[in-house]
């Protein structure tokens, strides 16, 4: 089937002035001037003068909790403790007797900063299971009726009086959506790539993980993706040394959630010198340096990209010294062409970003989590100093060094994104780490499939996959794209069209 896109404004590095496209099947067959003889026989769509780009690519997403997080309690916007529990009561009074999930409290700036106490939470959702994740997923507040589901959460490492970290974490989450009707989680995980669709979103990069979910899980995620009528999801599984294991569940790669530490907000990612708001506190470290480098000398060895979460400088710079091992046990050639990815990568020391480019490292990074977090009066200055905190997330540097960039949301912890993760990298809180808009659109839609390996999509030119998105754009255009500054209105999306099929209109 041919389909002749006309009457539009298309971005496209080989047609600056191009007006139509012609899509054949699943690929790109023609870009340029608006004159429909170019295509005789194909259908026509009118796009009556909307903007054309590649569809958006979100790097990190986390799909089953992203549904849970759409379905549940949203603590977000809680300035209290006692707005949290006043959201859990009415939950239990909406829906009696079921399983309470939350996302997204931030204790930061609360008059008390103390999460909700066990006891608090037994009383406000009336004896129900309760699990509410703090927002950034690394920390949540349980309820003795979850506690009594698995009696080894109360006994596990991060155990505190109903606040689980690490281990428990891991057990309160599972023991969390065992609780849940299954039918009710299909339709939750197809909803949230639905929701990607209508954002112009064309690909999700699926975060799986043993202490995230179950491999049946992972699986019926990257089924999802499989579906004509929805985004393609592309999948990777964080376990060390299952490089077999990644390749029998469908993964692209052992890595991505494979963490090395933990988050800024929950105090566990590692640290060379302290937290600057708990003295003694370094965070934590998951896997060594000897295990790190045999996991990526495998994963190199089989042609398979590896990857970790690192956020903290310590965790960092473990991971680039693993890879820089591999490439001196495989050769540098070798670990280029697995083009292996970090996630994160937030404390990146200026002396590593040459590094990071003569390994050909691929960085997933998240720009809303300095427009949340930066600046400084945000939560990094608190945790790190303004002063520490003021190189976190480099991404000009790391641009200007030729590291792949790829963004991502790491959604539910921030949400789903496409001009919004634009806006936020050009609008970095340090003027010196901010991307152009050019740069950031790049790294929002072909950075995501190139660092999933996949070199023959994200840009509109021929041969080139036909994934793409038609945008409304309040407003006129700079330099052929939207002013997407803090305080405009963002796009609106008229349709998203992944491989050739339109997956979204609206």
């Amino acid at each position: 089937m041919a389909t002749l896109y006309r009457n539009a404004r298309v971005h496209s590095p080989t047609e600056p002035a191009a007006t139509a496209m012609l899509v054949v099947g699943d690929r790109i067959a023609w870009v340029g001037a608006d004159h429909p003889s170019a295509a005789a026989g194909a259908d026509i769509v009118d796009l009556g003068g909307a903007l054309v780009t590649p569809a958006f690519v979100d790097a990190h997403v986390h799909l089953t909790e992203t549904g849970l997080a759409m379905d549940g309690v949203d603590l977000t916007s809680a300035t209290s403790r006692s707005d949290v529990l006043d959201a859990v009561a009415r939950r239990a009074r909406q829906r009696p007797g079921e399983v309470i999930m939350g996302f997204g409290w931030d204790e930061g700036a609360w008059p008390e900063p103390r999460p909700p106490a066990r006891a608090e939470l037994d009383r406000a959702g009336g004896g129900a299971p309760v699990y509410l994740a703090r927002v950034d997923v690394h920390t949540a507040a349980v309820s003795s009726a979850l506690l009594d589901a698995d009696p080894g959460i109360a006994v596990a490492d991060g155990y505190d009086d109903g606040l689980v970290r690490r281990d428990a974490h891991h057990r309160a989450r599972g023991a969390a959506r065992a609780a849940l009707d299954p039918e009710r989680v299909r339709t939750l995980r197809r909803e949230a790539l639905l929701s990607a669709a209508k954002l112009g979103i064309g690909a999700v990069h699926e975060m799986g993980a043993p202490h995230i979910s179950d491999a049946d899980d992972f699986a019926a995620v990257l089924a999802l993706g499989a579906e004509p009528d929805l985004p393609d999801v592309i999948g990777y599984w964080g376990e060390l040394h299952q490089v077999e294991r990644a390749r029998q569940l469908g993964a692209v790669g052992a890595g991505g959630d494979l963490n090395l530490d933990g988050s800024l907000g929950s105090r566990s990612a590692r640290l060379s010198d302290g937290y600057a708001d708990a003295p003694g506190e370094r965070g934590m470290l998951y896997v060594g340096l000897d295990d790190a480098t045999a996991h990526v000398v495998a994963c190199t060895r089989a042609g398979l990209q590896a990857g970790f979460h690192c956020i903290g400088d310590e965790a960092v710079a473990m991971a680039v010294a693993a890879v820089a091992a591999a490439a001196r046990h495989c050769g540098l050639a070798e670990v280029r062409a697995c083009r292996h990815r970090l996630e994160h990568v937030e404390m990146l020391a200026p002396d590593l970003v040459p590094e990071l480019a003569r390994l050909g490292i691929a960085a997933s990074v998240q720009p809303s989590f300095d427009e949340l977090w930066g600046g400084p009066d945000g939560m990094y200055a608190q945790r790190l100093t303004p002063e520490r905190a003021g190189g976190l997330n480099p991404f000009g540097p790391m641009a200007d060094a030729g590291i792949l960039l790829a963004f991502g949301s790491d959604s539910p912890v921030t949400p789903m994104s496409g001009w919004q993760a634009v806006r936020a990298a050009t609008g970095h809180h340090a003027p010196e780490h901010r991307l152009n808009t050019r740069e950031a659109l790049a790294a929002a839609t072909r950075g995501g499939w190139r660092a999933a390996r996949v070199d023959d999509a994200g840009v509109l030119a021929p041969g080139m996959l036909a994934s793409f998105a038609v945008w409304d754009v309040p407003g006129d255009l700079v330099d052929g794209l939207p002013d997407v500054a803090a305080g405009t209105d963002p796009p609106h999306c008229r349709r998203t069209v992944v491989r050739g099929r339109t997956v979204w209109e609206g």
